[in-house]
């Protein structure tokens, strides 16, 4: 019994002992930790804080913001902008003697030191404002040793003799890390309540302060609530500090919401969209607009503040969204495609990738993903015979079925057998109005196949399409010579189709598709403006000529359902692929050159008797029939208020002969020379 007496006291005696050191410690450290930094300490190398990383804003034509580009959702701002109420509720929550201790609270540490030291972990921590400035900003990614611990120390006091507290605490508001992607309380206000920080009130930024200490666990979106507890917790803190009622606090808790979703400013486009995630893109991996390498193009992107004016038209794009819908919901996933191009530039202004981008779902963008064409490639086919001199009154065999020699294999000639489809004899004009492959596919043959290929690259020509382009660069093949042309074996994308058909209807003068006018540095500063004085790849008079052509297919030929509004001048092509897999129509006003397809992201799937077709009166889908109605439907909208302009008339043929005949050796000679005779009679 005397042993445990013994013991009991032994113990006492420890606790005791214990508990005088402690109170030791606390009463006299403040006094020794002030002993100790008595001597001027001034910094001679202290790290230099990163520039605020800030979010770049994109806009479109006439300066409506569309989309915003970040890594970091860093919102830069003063803190003379923060309301007085939101500043006491965090350093309340986070360091309420902030503006009393030299960087480290003494007390506090000690207090943590001998709390954490008692019951075996970090319990309780004891970072100042200026200790998490310095752990967030001038040691991350340093191992957290013994050493760790001293650095913080030292740098948090040599920080706060070379800036001043206001400073010190608008970097830390700046930069503290909210959760869902918010750093800064300006981020974290839009994030969580769609305002900016001049709008918090004092129970917004009272949240907001308790989401600091552990911004995933208290997710208010995924952890309703724990974040309700520690908002609880917060509000209890505030009352201790004076700053509201008990009353107060209770109705709050009881009635104030929880955030429930992100949220964003007032008019403010977060969500992507086709054009969006094309122009990052185009900016990241097919331009050097924003630097040499893409780490520097990203890094300016993400972070740079920049400001980038595109080419975009949002009421243009807004019509073609409209015209997308004429194509009827189905259960088989036919979907559509557009791209309109400023005729006179090249500038994208409408670009419509299927029914809308959603993440993870739909995000392959089919105005960029290249398909068969079907007899829409004509377009090309036209341009290089004009080119080479073919006039619009020459006589082409039309008559099916046709054999053509493949090259580089003659054994496997092209058989175009489908004798619906044939015409006899008749003029470019009309072959072209009527879509005629045999007579298309032998005036390739005239052309010349390489040279088709040659001017397809050349019309067409953009980041997208180039020649000496990879296959896994673009997606498909590169263009090849094949017998099979002008009936659309090669693949081309909606983009690819509009830029050629703007180089026709520019008169011959190529302007590569482009999405951004003009880039300003955050400070606003020009960092780039577009500028491009083309290339002549077309005569004037040979595009001229080729519009004229073209604009038979609408008066009279394939195309010829539906014209546009108010007998607007316009020019197209349209295409079908074998089996109707592919539809397409390439529409062209002085004003906008727009390729439209409908087919099936997915595959080669056949467009005949869809149901949700049929009961539109359309068995077989034919680029005719929807991809027409769907350029109209947009070109009318968008012309719509703007006068009728026209091209200027062809040049005459300056030909010596008035007519003459193209034939090939898949007919007979004398049979060639007895048509050409019977139609020059």
């Amino acid at each position: 019994m005397r042993r445990v007496i013994l013991l009991l006291r032994f113990v006492g005696v420890l606790l005791a002992g214990a508990l005088l050191l402690s109170g030791v410690t606390l009463a006299i450290a403040p006094r020794l930790w002030g002993a100790a930094n008595a001597h001027e300490q001034v910094p001679s190398v202290l790290p230099s804080f990163e520039p605020l990383a800030r979010r770049s804003y994109v806009y479109g034509a006439g300066g409506t913001e569309i989309a915003v580009f970040e890594k970091e959702n860093i919102q830069p701002f003063s803190l003379s902008q923060v309301p007085p109420d939101v500043l006491k509720a965090v350093l309340a929550v986070e360091d309420k003697e902030f503006y009393v201790h030299d960087g480290v609270n003494v007390r506090s540490l000690v207090r943590a030191t001998l709390s954490n030291f008692s019951s075996g972990a970090n319990r309780q921590g004891a970072s100042t404002i200026t200790q998490q400035v310095v752990k967030n900003e001038l040691l991350a990614g340093l191992p957290r040793d013994g050493r760790y611990k001293l650095l913080q120390l030292h740098f948090a006091l040599m920080l706060e003799k070379s800036m001043s507290k206001d400073q010190i605490l608008e970097r830390y508001l700046n930069t503290i890390f909210f959760g869902n992607n918010a750093y800064g309380l300006s981020a974290a206000a839009e994030t969580y309540f769609g305002e900016s920080v001049e709008q918090l009130t004092l129970a917004q930024g009272a949240f907001l302060a308790g989401l600091i200490r552990s911004p995933s666990g208290y997710d208010p979106i995924r952890k309703p609530e724990r974040a309700r507890a520690r908002f609880e917790q917060v509000l209890t803190r505030l009352v201790d500090e004076s700053m509201m009622t008990p009353l107060e606090s209770a109705q709050l808790l009881v009635n104030w919401p929880i955030p429930e979703r992100t949220q964003a400013l007032p008019g403010r486009v977060t969500a992507p969209t086709y054009f969006t995630e094309a122009l990052q893109d185009y900016l990241l991996t097919k331009s050097d607009i924003l630097g040499a390498d893409e780490q520097q193009r990203r890094s300016t992107l993400l972070r740079g503040g920049l400001k980038i004016y595109t080419t975009l038209d949002p009421v243009m794009q807004a019509a073609a969204e409209r015209a997308n819908a004429v194509l009827p919901q189905n259960k088989l996933g036919f979907d559509t495609a557009i791209v309109s191009l400023e005729t006179s530039s090249g500038a994208v202004r409408v670009m419509v990738g299927g029914r809308g981008f959603k993440r993870n779902v739909s995000e392959i963008n089919m105005a960029l993903v290249p398909r068969q064409t079907g007899s829409s490639i004509k377009l090309f086919v036209l341009a290089a015979a004009l080119q080479a001199g073919v006039q619009p009154i020459d006589v082409i065999d039309g008559t099916a079925p046709c054999t053509l020699p493949n090259p580089g294999n003659p054994r496997d000639p092209f058989i175009i057998s489908n004798k619906s489809a044939s015409r006899p004899v008749g003029t470019l004009a009309i072959m072209t109005s009527l879509s005629i492959n045999c007579a298309y596919s032998r005036l390739a043959q005239i052309v010349g196949l390489h040279r088709l290929v040659d001017t397809t690259y050349r019309m067409a020509h953009s980041p997208y399409l180039f020649e000496g382009q990879s296959r896994k660069d673009r997606g498909a093949e590169p263009i090849q010579p094949f017998a099979s042309f002008a009936t659309g074996a090669n693949e081309m994308s909606p983009m690819d189709m509009a830029s050629g058909g703007q180089t026709i209807s520019n008169q011959g003068l190529h302007h590569d598709p482009y999405f951004v006018e003009y880039v300003e540095r955050s400070d606003g500063s020009r960092l780039f403006t577009h500028a491009d004085v083309g290339v002549q790849v077309l005569d004037p008079g040979v595009a001229l000529t080729a519009v004229s052509v073209l604009k038979g297919v609408i008066t009279s030929g394939t195309g010829h359902r539906y014209p546009l509004a108010n007998g607007r001048p316009a020019a197209g092509k349209t295409g079908t692929q074998e089996d109707n897999t592919n539809s397409w129509f390439v529409g062209l006003t002085p004003e906008l050159s727009t390729a439209v397809w409908v087919g099936n992201p997915n595959g080669y799937v056949p467009m005949v008797n869809v149901p949700e077709f049929v009961a539109q009166g359309v068995s077989k889908v034919q680029g005719g029939t929807y991809p027409q109605k769907i350029w109209k439907t947009f070109a009318d909208a968008a012309l719509e208020g703007k006068p009728n302009q026209d091209w200027a008339p062809p040049p005459p043929n300056l030909r010596p002969l008035r007519l003459a005949c193209i034939c090939r050796a898949a007919i007979v000679w004398p049979r060639c020379w007895l048509a050409c005779s019977q139609a020059l009679a």
